[in-house]
Parts: structure tokens; C-alpha cells; sequence
């Protein structure tokens, strides 16, 4: 398809979008192309607009009564408002640190409740920091971290298997892994299964209750759109929510925090993996930019966000491979999550080269250029521009 047919076709696919009216919603700058959502999600006008309120009336007005008045309820109001973009009951998933911190306390549980097993299984293409983390629990509890390409973790898992860790969307290549299989193999050699979301939620649909899955984390910056430093969220298994236990016991996460006991005891429900005080403004800001996702489904979510990504990858092929880039992302729409990432020698420069005219992408070493789709604020016709945009480079 020639460029400018390409034009003329994003234009009809962008009148026929049923979710065009999202993009009023964000704050983007004008002329400016934003296709790195899948590392920081713009501002939403509601982000700011709960900003305002928390500044001007809730913590200049209300002072020190907002606690009881709104903030002490934010951790579990948020979770709830997460949980049906990741397939989670409510009541399951809570507002919280970040996802380094949140993956230290759903593995740091998950190895509680599975005494005596040695081995950890992590896909060893994660992100950094979950290897760093898994690393860490694993030689605190004295096991042994089993660290393997994701196409081998099924075979791995066996009956010395505590527990099994992977990201559900690869941070690089965008591959969607085999969550079904993953989770039921870990079962079957009764381990437990915990998920990292930081590529998922809001962007790609998950089951985590049909799934089974043990516990989950993600973070709340990217396809969330919650802000630079948005608190993460946690998810635990209803069957877990009782027993579980983790090494970070806050006042937050006590029965009783405001009884001041010099003793422990853990929360009933999800409100045990709070730790501190609540992260007031960040917590406001990406409970702001939830309501964009308001009566949405993440179907309907999900099959614009492969539109977006199946053009760029149909006009990469065509217009951009001749030029020396190569898709290293899934081919298949059902395998790929919402970002395309382009291989090329000179990445890095061409990420730098487009920021100057205005166009926001990333790059991940060795030579990866990510671009990530929103369905909520991109458009077919950027995809277009993108390419074009591309295809004139050196």
C-alpha cells in the first residue's frame, strides 16, 4: 500500500474508531506524535483536575481530616477500579509502592506458603529488576533461582518448584506469553504462579480469575496512564488473602493501624501487602486517569490496539524493512502486545532524531526501537505519519 493510500485508509479507520472521543480526554501536546505510552502514559485533564482538588481543597481546606474523609479508603477504591482491566474480583487488588516492592512481597508470600521446595523458575528475559528481585527472595529463603528463555520454563517446573515468575508482555519484543499453559503447568507440580502485568494491564486483556492465577503485579505509569512514579498495584488470589504473609509489615498493613500495637497483625483481605503511608498525590492522579477507561471493555481496547499495531507492522514490512529495519515483534496479532518494536543498527540516533521533530518513541539496547500503541489516545492516521516519517530516514 502506497503512503498516501495508506493515509486515505487511517483516515476512514480514525472516522469509524468507536473510541476516538478517548483522545479528548489527555493533555497531549499539539503536534506532537506520542508512541511511548508503553513506558509513560500522558496526562489525562482528569488527572490534573484531581491534582487541583487534592491540592486546593482536600489537603489545603480539609487538612489532616482527608484522611478519614477519603485518602484512608484510596489503596482499595483504586484496586477495585484496576481489577476488572486484569480480570480480578473485587476486593483482590490494592494501590501500592511500586512493582519492585510489590514483587518482593507477592514472591517473598509465594515461597512462604510453598515450605520445603527449593527452586524458583523466572523467565530470563524479564525485566531487569524482576530477575533482581527473584534473585534476592531466592537467596534470602536459601533457594535456587532457575533462570531460563520463557519457552523453557514449562519444562523446568517440577516438584521442588516453589514458585514460577514471567511478565505477561515482553518489555522488548512485545510477545505475549502462554499465560494458560505457564500457570497450569506450575499447578501441576503444585507451585504457585505470580504474574508481572507492567505491559498488560490496560492495554492487553487477561483472566487472572480464570486463569488461577496466585498473585500478579503491575505498575500504574504506563498503559494506565497514572503519572511519573504512579503507585503499582498487587493482586492476590481470594484463596491466598488469609494466609498470606510478606516481609514488609507496615502500620498500613496491620488489623489495627491506628491502635499503634507494638505486635503485628496482618490485615484481613489484600489490605495485608500495604506496608506505609499511601502515596496521596500519585494515588490521585492515576485514579483520575482511570476514568478514561470508563465503560470500556478491554475487548473492545484490545482489538484497536492490534488494528494500530497490524497497520505499523503491514507498513513496516512494506516501506521500512527495504530500508534496513527488521520486525522484532510477533508477526501474529494474537502474540503480540500493544507495542512494535523495530530492529535497526542505527536505533538509538533515529529515537533521538524523531524526538526533534516532535515524535516520542524509546530505545532498548542492542538496537530496539518501541513503539507503543494506545487505543485509548493514538490514532491510525499516526501510524501513517510514523511511517512516512521512517521511511525518510538515512
Amino acid at each position: 500500500m502506497r503512503i498516501d493510500e495508506a493515509r486515505d485508509r487511517a483516515r476512514e479507520l480514525d472516522g469509524a474508531d468507536p473510541l476516538a472521543d478517548r483522545r479528548g480526554l489527555f493533555d497531549i501536546p499539539e503536534g506532537t506524535l506520542y508512541f511511548d505510552g508503553n513506558s509513560l502514559g500522558p496526562l489525562t485533564h482528569r488527572s490534573r483536575e484531581t491534582l487541583t482538588r487534592a491540592l486546593e481543597h482536600e489537603w489545603r481546606v480539609r487538612l489532616i481530616r482527608s484522611w478519614n474523609e477519603d485518602w484512608l479508603a484510596m489503596p482499595a477504591r483504586i484496586g477495585d477500579a484496576i481489577a476488572p482491566l486484569i480480570g480480578a474480583a473485587p476486593g483482590t487488588v490494592i494501590v501500592c509502592d511500586n512493582t519492585s516492592i510489590n514483587l518482593q512481597k507477592a514472591l517473598s508470600a509465594a515461597v512462604t506458603l510453598r515450605p520445603g521446595r527449593r527452586t524458583i523458575v523466572v523467565d530470563v528475559d524479564n525485566f531487569p529488576t524482576d530477575i533482581y528481585i527473584a534473585a534476592s527472595v531466592a537467596e534470602r529463603h536459601g533457594l535456587e533461582l532457575v533462570a531460563v528463555p520463557a519457552d523453557e520454563m514449562v519444562s523446568r517446573i517440577g516438584p521442588d518448584t516453589a514458585v514460577v515468575t514471567a511478565t505477561h508482555v515482553d518489555y522488548r519484543s512485545a510477545r505475549i506469553l502462554d499465560a494458560a499453559t505457564i500457570t497450569a503447568a506450575a499447578h501441576a507440580a503444585g507451585a504457585l504462579m505470580v504474574w508481572d502485568l507492567a505491559h498488560t494491564a490496560g492495554a492487553v486483556p487477561i483472566d487472572l480469575a480464570g486463569l488461577d492465577a496466585d498473585f500478579a503485579v503491575g505498575c500504574g505509569y504506563k498503559y494506565l496512564n497514572g503519572g511519573p512514579g504512579a503507585p503499582a498495584f498487587i493482586y492476590a488470589a481470594p484463596r491466598h488473602l488469609d494466609v498470606a504473609s510478606h516481609p514488609l509489615q507496615g502500620w498500613w498493613g496491620h488489623a489495627e493501624p491506628f491502635a499503634f500495637e507494638v505486635d503485628y497483625r496482618p490485615a484481613p483481605g489484600i489490605a495485608r501487602f500495604l506496608t506505609g503511608t499511601a502515596n496521596v498525590l500519585s494515588m490521585k492522579a492515576l485514579e483520575g486517569a482511570l476514568e478514561a477507561f470508563a465503560g470500556l471493555s478491554m475487548d473492545a481496547v484490545r482489538a484497536k490496539s492490534t488494528a494500530l499495531t497490524g497497520l505499523f507492522v503491514d507498513l513496516a514490512e512494506e516501506h521500512l524493512v527495504p530500508r534496513g529495519f527488521r520486525l522484532a515483534s510477533p508477526r501474529e496479532a494474537a502474540l503480540r502486545g500493544s507495542h512494535v518494536a523495530l530492529g535497526h543498527p542505527g536505533g538509538r540516533a533515529l529515537v533521538d532524531t524523531l524526538a526533534t521533530r516532535d515524535v516520542i518513541a524509546d530505545f532498548r539496547p542492542p538496537d530496539l526501537l518501541r513503539f507503543g500503541f494506545s487505543a485509548l489516545y493514538n490514532r491510525f492516521s499516526d501510524v501513517v505519519a510514523l511511517v512516512d516519517l521512517l521511511a525518510e530516514s538515512p
